[in-house]
């Protein structure tokens, strides 16, 4: 959720006096069982090892069994393997836990599984913030620099795995892979909402471009200044009649299936429905 355990973005509401220097003003709503998501191909990346991904997502059901992909590197990837960041319901962290896939190494498998127990996302009535940033081009990277970190609400996670990716290993950037956000293609789905996705191509951009802390509260800043490079994007769902719009200037537009007009919901963590 939007803020530490206990509190909510329904305290500050969008109408409660200005508490929210930048708003966002709507979400996409993604659906189980209906196949929805976006997705587009990528060209020849800026900085293949590096990148930055950051967006707001909200849950809507429980934990489910599986593992439900938020944002996948599918088909096209001539190295072979998965690349995806979803929610594992078992395995690896286990209780939806936050799980990076395919970043162990050449031959896949998990990486940066978040402690269940301390990080687990069960919230389904609150906003949380997820932020990653990857550079497989360090070595002895440990902490916060690490060559893979990631953030819930600006709390850097503890890690129950720990594989670091081999060296330059390139698997969410690559020419020609096709990439899906909200779902992934044909299966590993469930119902959630997103807001405000940004992906950052050669960047490794910390937490704190993205969030800061406002009374206790994780509350997201404009993230307007940012280098996105030439596959980078920036979601706002903005447009009910084209929600894969790009507003990082690239129009790097995605394609939409499964979504309608009335997917794109006046609910965000700066505003409650």
């Amino acid at each position: 959720m939007a803020g530490p355990i206990g509190s909510s973005q329904f305290m500050y509401s969008s109408a409660a006096g200005g508490f929210y220097g930048h708003q966002i003003e709507q979400s996409c709503r993604f659906d189980e069982g209906t196949s929805s998501r976006l997705y587009r191909d990528f060209g020849t990346p800026s900085g293949a090892t590096k990148l930055t991904i950051s967006f707001w997502l909200k849950l809507v059901e429980a934990e489910v069994d599986g593992y439900h992909m938020l944002f996948e590197r599918g088909t096209g990837y001539s190295g072979g393997g998965g690349a995806s960041i979803g929610l594992t319901a078992s395995g690896v962290g286990g209780d939806d836990s936050l799980t990076m896939y395919g970043m162990a190494g050449d031959g896949g498998g998990n990486n940066g599984a978040n402690n269940a127990g301390a990080g687990a996302l069960r919230d389904i009535a609150g906003w949380y913030h997820i932020h990653w940033k990857v550079d497989t081009s360090k070595s002895g990277m440990t902490g916060n620099n690490a060559k893979v970190v990631n953030h819930i609400n600006g709390v850097n996670n503890v890690f129950t795995t720990s594989n670091e990716p081999s060296g330059n290993l390139n698997r969410f950037n690559d020419n020609g892979s096709t990439h899906s956000v909200g779902n992934g293609n044909g299966g590993n789905q469930r119902s959630s909402y997103l807001a405000e996705f940004i992906f950052l191509d050669g960047q490794y951009e910390d937490y704190t471009s993205f969030g800061e802390t406002k009374n206790g509260v994780w509350i997201p800043k404009n993230p307007s200044g940012l280098t996105f490079g030439n596959n980078g994007f920036h979601l706002k769902f903005q447009n009910a009649a084209a929600l894969g719009d790009d507003s990082s200037g690239n129009d790097n537009d995605f394609t939409a299936t499964g979504l309608g007009a009335d997917h794109q919901v006046l609910d965000s963590p700066t505003f409650g429905e």
